[in-house]
């Protein structure tokens, strides 16, 4: 498989949509009510609030395999611990299923480290991101060497919750 991992622009939101239409439904179909679906995906994948993400920091990069799209992974620079430790929160990643387990992951996710140590400011950085507790790709984070730093229900609006850990990896 040619892959490359392109830093997405403004005219790449709809393909970042339009997979999301299909991978993000495939990963919480049996996770998230269809309600909850619903929300979930006008409140981070509808092209006015993708444009307003980008707009506030977060960079997406998007797999390609020649002119198909195969993933994609958003990261933004969240806050400072009082140590000094630069946050970074990885808000995003999904690989379209039929390219699963094909290590697109792990290139995706290398990308988001890269772009972290190319952006940072301080010498410490740690990467975070919220996953769902029963989301397989915990595994998948932890054989990364990602760990569950803490765990929480997150309210999201409309009555419903992001029941996440959030695991880390420094940079």
């Amino acid at each position: 498989m040619d892959i490359s991992i392109k830093r997405a622009g403004k005219d790449d939101l709809q393909t970042i949509h339009e997979m999301a239409e299909v991978v993000f439904r495939e990963t919480y179909k049996t996770i998230l009510s269809p309600e909850q679906m619903d929300y979930m995906m006008e409140w981070m994948y509808s092209i006015p609030n993708l444009e307003k993400q980008v707009a506030i920091g977060h960079t997406y990069y998007i797999a390609w395999n020649g002119v198909e799209p195969q993933g994609y992974v958003s990261v933004r620079k969240d806050s400072t611990d009082p140590d000094g430790t630069e946050v970074w929160h990885l808000e995003k990643i999904y690989v379209m299923p039929s390219d699963q387990g094909k290590g697109l992951g792990l290139r995706l996710l290398e990308s988001a480290k890269q772009h972290v140590r190319d952006n940072k400011s301080g010498l410490k950085a740690r990467i975070e991101l919220n996953v769902n507790r029963n989301n397989p790709a915990v595994g998948f984070y932890r054989r990364q060497g990602l760990s569950i730093l803490r765990q929480g229900d997150f309210p999201i609006g409309n009555g419903f919750y992001m029941n996440d850990y959030i695991m880390g990896i420094d940079v």
